[in-house]
């Protein structure tokens, strides 16, 4: 590689892989982690997710019981970056520098994991996606439609992070587990027409796993996976600065992806939102656990 990569070591990286498995020159997977958080308006700390979630993953046994192998060494190792420099960065500078950041990597060759803040902090990560992959479906899972042009009089505020993305794609976005809008945000999705399919929890509450055949036929062949915590029901993962009761279930969305991988190309994702309650353990491990869980889905299907 041209330039010197700044990368954590086996004590500090994701899942605590030694060297031979987490280095970027020779790993599949790049962890970035992004701990920006400027436009929280609740409960605040998101900044310390992306830290907790690699802490927590240290405790994530490397051997998946329910995938029956060890997906750091099916996905050809994990590396894990030292966090994205953002000091003085507004969301839109943030964006910038994101994007050309995991643009690198995928010219790499690399299958970029981007652990945010505040949602709105992995914005030029999905707009690096966005350029290289045609047609694409991303998909959000999220308690918040994130579709309002501004809020508070900032249109990088977290709760338009959707906005910004659909600024720079043309494509099509699915909603899942979404249970809380904006009064305009209804008229927003019938505005977008066919660009947007919003699949709200009350609705999959209902259907349960019957609606994956509806989400599957709206998808085009590469998906990118865009995950707010609070898209979990608050009994699941609390640490979340906007948490929103009826949410979805860690059973619903493991089977989600599951499906998903089986049937589509998985290209990327992201993860954020998540605001760590001191002393409380469970909700970093839990999402740990999930992005180790989605990298074995996604790499036990790659053809």
């Amino acid at each position: 590689m041209s330039r010197k990569i700044k990368f954590m070591n086996e004590k500090e990286n994701f899942l605590a892989l030694p060297i031979e498995h987490s280095h970027p020159d020779t790993a599949k997977v790049i962890i970035l982690p992004v701990p920006f958080e400027k436009t929280s308006t609740f409960g605040k700390g998101s900044k310390r997710g992306p830290e907790a979630i690699i802490n927590a993953s240290h405790e994530v046994e490397l051997f998946d019981t329910v995938l029956g192998f060890e997906p750091f060494q099916t996905c050809g190792g994990i590396a894990t970056l030292m966090p994205l420099k953002i000091k003085g960065y507004s969301g839109e500078k943030l964006a910038k520098a994101l994007e050309t950041e995991v643009n690198y990597w995928l010219e790499q060759g690399k299958f970029v994991i981007t652990i945010g803040g505040e949602h709105s902090s992995i914005v030029g990560a999905v707009y690096a996606y966005i350029k290289k992959y045609e047609p694409l479906t991303i998909i959000q899972l999220d308690a918040h439609s994130d579709l309002r042009s501004s809020y508070l009089n900032e249109k990088w505020n977290h709760a338009c992070a959707m906005a910004r993305i659909l600024d720079c794609h043309d494509g099509k976005l699915i909603q899942i587990g979404i249970r809380s809008e904006a009064p305009e945000e209804p008229a927003i999705i019938k505005t977008l027409g066919n660009r947007v399919s919003t699949f709200y929890a009350h609705t999959i509450h209902k259907e349960g796993e019957k609606i994956f055949a509806k989400i599957l036929s709206e998808l085009s062949e590469y998906v990118y996976i865009t995950f707010d915590c609070d898209a979990f029901d608050p009994s699941i993962i609390p640490s979340t600065g906007t948490p929103e009761p009826g949410g979805l279930s860690w059973e619903w969305v493991n089977h989600f992806f599951e499906i998903l991988s089986r049937n589509k190309k998985i290209i990327g994702f992201d993860v954020s939102e998540l605001s760590p309650i001191p002393n409380l353990h469970y909700p970093q491990f839990t999402i740990a656990k999930m992005i180790y869980r989605l990298i074995g889905y996604t790499f036990s299907q790659a053809k």
